[in-house]
């Protein structure tokens, strides 16, 4: 569920999917392939890449069109002044280093949690999250950590609008089963869930406000080795988001 969605501009949304075209293709594209790759026709995509060329976001040799460093250059400085990563990021290194398993920060964004940095782990086999990406509240231990933080009022009116699909066969759908695990979360200080919205994937996340924004913080892998480590990964868990606290 994400509020909001009828405000969403086609020519941003075209403008992100053009780069993510070129990420996924791992090196130059011709215009015909890039506009297949957008969804959109040639002369709109020409239009698009001239534009963006004009600015210096893309150059284009032999026919063949690539990006510039200038969005790596102004996404990094941008990053570079954002208080809250600066903060958070230790944090999931740590976490990344002492598990070996994936570390991510969420913070809610209408019926989702947006993943707003992560630090994949060192596994072979993995639980692979990329930042950016938006994840149903009711399923992930993040998503539950995130609704924790919400006052009595602003929760009900929240949940009571959430659609509560069932992600996987695992997945909690039923709203007072939902609001029982989450208290329970509160009383025990942290959020798990085991096959909820990865099949095969259980999480650990803790609730937390850090410079005065909510956000939740999770440590999550592969169910069977996660299991048989669930202690030391929830004592990392909590030990390295202490400093944020």
């Amino acid at each position: 569920m994400r509020e909001n969605g009828d405000e969403q501009v086609p020519m941003v949304q075209r403008t992100l999917d053009l780069f993510e075209a070129f990420a996924r293709a791992d090196g130059p594209m011709r215009l015909s392939d890039l506009a297949e790759a957008i969804g959109a026709p040639v002369s709109s995509c020409h239009a698009l890449v001239k534009t963006l060329q004009a600015r210096g976001y893309l150059y284009a040799s032999d026919k063949l069109i690539f990006p510039t460093r200038r969005l790596l250059d102004a996404a990094a400085r941008i990053l570079a002044a954002d208080p809250l990563l600066a903060r958070i990021r230790p944090v999931l290194q740590r976490i990344q280093h002492e598990t070996g398993e994936t570390a991510v920060c969420g913070k809610r964004l209408g019926g989702d949690v947006l993943y707003i940095d992560v630090v994949e782990g060192t596994y072979p086999v993995r639980f692979a999250a990329e930042i950016g990406a938006l994840k149903p509240l009711h399923s992930s231990s993040l998503g539950k950590a995130c609704l924790s933080l919400l006052k009595t009022s602003d929760y009900t009116k929240l949940v009571a609008r959430l659609p509560m699909t069932a992600v996987t066969a695992n997945t909690i759908t039923d709203r007072a089963r939902l609001a029982a695990d989450i208290e329970n979360g509160r009383r025990r200080g942290f959020f798990r869930t085991m096959g909820e919205n990865v099949s095969d994937v259980l999480g650990l996340a803790v609730a937390l406000r850090v410079d005065g924004e909510g956000v939740g913080i999770a440590v999550a892998g592969p169910i069977g080795r996660m299991q048989e480590n669930e202690a030391q990964r929830l004592q990392v868990l909590c030990e390295a988001t202490a400093a944020l606290r």
